[in-house]
């Protein structure tokens, strides 16, 4: 290639390199990533978190509505504080984390997207998949891209973050959860909360 050329076409190639997504790794170091899950049912009110999420999420701040990834949580990872209640949680009978050992949202599309300096928020329709049940559902997301921020909350590492969080519910009855059975203490819907930290490192 003659070295005019090389030069003329070097400004799109840093631009080519800027547009690329991050890849965003959600298996956070610190162990503090989490969702929490609440049953508020006529007699009891149960309440629990699961700390096994990983995944990969592919964000371009200039183009946000282009996201796609996968979040992962490890079934066996969800916690609540009675350990007889943690005990029928796991088992065949309720989420049967041994047959079934992650739950998992993949992206399908992005709808709705609007920012607002480091803030995006948007309407994100993916495929839910609990104990081997998939549903295409669509979440409320807000996105908070951090550019540079990775050094301030992981030492010694240099990139940037992305905080995802969303609140939404499903429906044990959509996933084979006992469906009708023990509701006036096992709530049929499932509020959940997400709130995770996704490092892109340099």
């Amino acid at each position: 290639m003659k070295p005019t050329l090389m030069f003329a076409l070097a400004p799109l190639a840093c631009l080519l390199v800027q547009a690329a997504p991050l890849s965003f790794d959600f298996k956070d170091p610190k162990g503090v990533n989490q969702i929490t899950f609440k049953l508020d049912a006529p007699l009891e009110a149960i309440s629990g978190s699961a700390s096994g999420v990983s995944g990969t999420v592919n964000f371009d701040p200039a183009a946000p509505d282009t996201l796609i990834g996968k979040i992962v949580v490890t079934t066996e990872s969800m916690h609540v504080p009675n350990p007889m209640m943690k005990g029928h949680l796991h088992s065949d009978k309720w989420m049967d984390a041994a047959k079934y050992p992650e739950i998992t949202f993949e992206v399908a599309r992005v709808a709705n997207v609007k920012t607002a300096g480091d803030e995006t928020s948007a309407d994100v329709t993916g495929d839910f998949t609990l104990k081997g049940v998939k549903k295409s559902i669509t979440v409320p997301v807000r996105l908070t891209y951090l550019k540079g921020k990775l050094k301030d909350r992981v030492p010694n590492l240099q990139g940037d973050l992305l905080v995802l969080r969303s609140n939404f519910s499903i429906k044990r009855s959509d996933f084979g959860l006992n469906s009708g059975q023990f509701e006036d203490k096992v709530a049929n819907e499932i509020q959940l909360s997400l709130s995770m930290s996704g490092q892109s490192v340099h």
